[in-house]
């Protein structure tokens, strides 16, 4: 394994810190408030994200995350890794800025991945090109969202289109998305993993509702994490997204890149909070001696330097495995990664917190919204708990 890094990643990781330097940390609270207030069903982005995606189009720094297939900048998920890493350390507003935000590019590689060239035309080309977002609707309040074959949203065929009834929540960035792709039932009878397809449906689709979004820990502004109703939406039939019966597949092809790129932005962020926790420390006293100088805290920082970096070494590794062996024989470092990295983020989130006193509630600092995110990492793309069984039977398996 090698994870150094070629001359071309670390010119476009120096121009990317630039980038963030000049033009996002400066501004991370008020973008977060434009997101916050702006963004609305008819609205993607507010106007200074971009004017932001603009500039970083321009500057080179656009769909970084589009690997080494179909016509992104050819970089190996190690090398996006690096890059992916620096967008973490504003982990709410930066990745929309340079076109690598969940879950549009999760989206748009399952449509270059399975689609059809006119799918590819009128669904992927407006994500890589434009100020457009998408959304993906899998998980429903009414089954348990750890196993997807039990869902119960259908579609059903009623000549050429398909008609969508069903309940969806925690759908992440429905507001302002332009389309969806949505999980449902299309053959109730056949075997579990063959139940589902996927179906791309337009959000203004009559009969296709936002009831609501979610609040995420007291957080319900911005992309949301919607609940939505299907009520007789129609989709054509063509809309349907790799073959009928396949939707667990594509499901799982597009977790696994999508599992990967959350780890890279943990990594990020949880470095960020590192860097706060550490300067706080150093300029906060209590008692006549600076934070720093107490055993506690020390203790503190030096299991955050050390789960970090291990963390940060499992995610490359998992990236390599991907690149080498391909998604499905990178399984198991995947599942690993995802595990180890979620509950780090939160430790390390949380002990800043701490350090920071009441500030570390706030919304003055970005820890209270790295904490929420730390937290729901824990659930989204599969619970810790689904992941850890399947880590340990597959370790089981080898030696029955």
């Amino acid at each position: 394994m090698d994870f150094g890094h070629s001359d071309r990643v670390l010119a476009l990781r120096e121009d990317l810190r630039a980038f963030m330097a000049d033009h996002v940390l400066p501004r991370e609270a008020e973008l977060a408030r434009a997101i916050d207030e702006e963004v609305a069903p008819d609205v993607a982005y507010p106007a200074a994200i971009r004017e932001l995606r603009a500039k970083a189009r321009d500057a080179g720094l656009w769909n970084l995350w589009l690997a080494n297939h179909h016509d992104g900048p050819g970089l190996t998920n190690v090398e996006y890794g690096v890059l992916c890493e620096e967008m973490g350390r504003a982990l709410y507003v930066a990745p929309a800025i340079f076109n690598c935000s969940f879950p549009d590019t999760g989206n748009a590689e399952a449509m270059l991945d399975y689609g059809t060239p006119e799918q590819v035309q009128q669904y992927a080309r407006p994500l890589l090109e434009d100020d457009v977002r998408s959304c993906f609707a899998l998980t429903e309040p009414e089954a348990a969202s750890s196993d997807p074959t039990n869902i119960f949203t259908t579609a059903t065929l009623d000549g050429d289109e398909w008609v969508l009834e069903g309940h969806k929540w925690w759908i992440s960035g429905a507001i302002g998305a332009s389309w969806a792709i949505v999980m449902a039932v299309t053959d109730p009878d056949a075997a579990p993993h063959q139940r589902a397809s996927m179906v791309i449906v337009s959000t203004d689709a009559e009969g296709f509702e936002i009831v609501r979004p979610l609040p995420l820990m007291g957080h319900a502004a911005g992309y949301g994490h919607c609940e939505l109703r299907f009520h007789g939406a129609r989709t054509p039939k063509a809309n349907l997204l790799g073959g009928r019966g396949e939707g667990f597949a594509v499901a799982q092809a597009r977790l696994g890149p999508g599992r990967i790129h959350h780890c890279m932005r943990a990594i990020g962020a949880a470095e960020r909070a590192f860097e706060l926790m550490c300067r706080r420390a150093q300029t906060r006293e209590t008692r006549g001696e600076p934070l720093a100088a107490k055993q506690m805290v020390q203790d503190w920082v030096a299991k955050s330097r050390i789960e970090i970096d291990t963390a940060r070494l499992s995610v490359l590794h998992a990236a390599w495995m991907i690149d080498t062996v391909g998604k499905k024989g990178a399984l198991q470092p995947i599942a690993q990664a995802k595990v180890q990295v979620a509950s780090m983020l939160q430790e390390v989130v949380d002990r800043s917190i701490q350090v920071h006193g009441a500030l570390g509630l706030s919304e003055d600092t970005p820890l209270a919204s790295f904490w929420r995110t730390a937290r729901a990492l824990r659930f989204g793309d599969g619970p810790d708990e689904v992941h850890k069984v399947a880590i340990a039977r597959r370790e089981l398996a080898r030696f029955a």
